[in-house]
């Protein structure tokens, strides 16, 4: 039986980004974003986890925290 995400009942698998690389490419496109991946995960400004010393995120976490952040970024501008 294959874990499930409590948001949209996606595969945890399929949902799951294992790696710096995986980040980079889902957040910004390219794998070249990796360093800026690092630098959110040592500055704490994303959801991440580890796995071991693999750093890993979900797709979904991802989502929802980009949104937040649009939100915020519209709060502001808006003030």
């Amino acid at each position: 039986m294959e874990r499930t995400s409590t948001s949209n009942d996606t595969p945890f698998s399929s949902d799951l980004l294992r790696g710096a690389n995986e980040i980079a490419v889902f957040l910004f496109g390219s794998v070249k974003a990796r360093r800026k991946v690092f630098h959110l995960v040592e500055t704490s400004k994303i959801p991440v986890f580890r796995l071991g010393s693999m750093i890993c995120a979900r797709r979904s976490v991802l989502m929802k925290w980009v949104a937040e952040q649009e939100q915020r970024s519209v709060g502001q501008t808006t003030h």
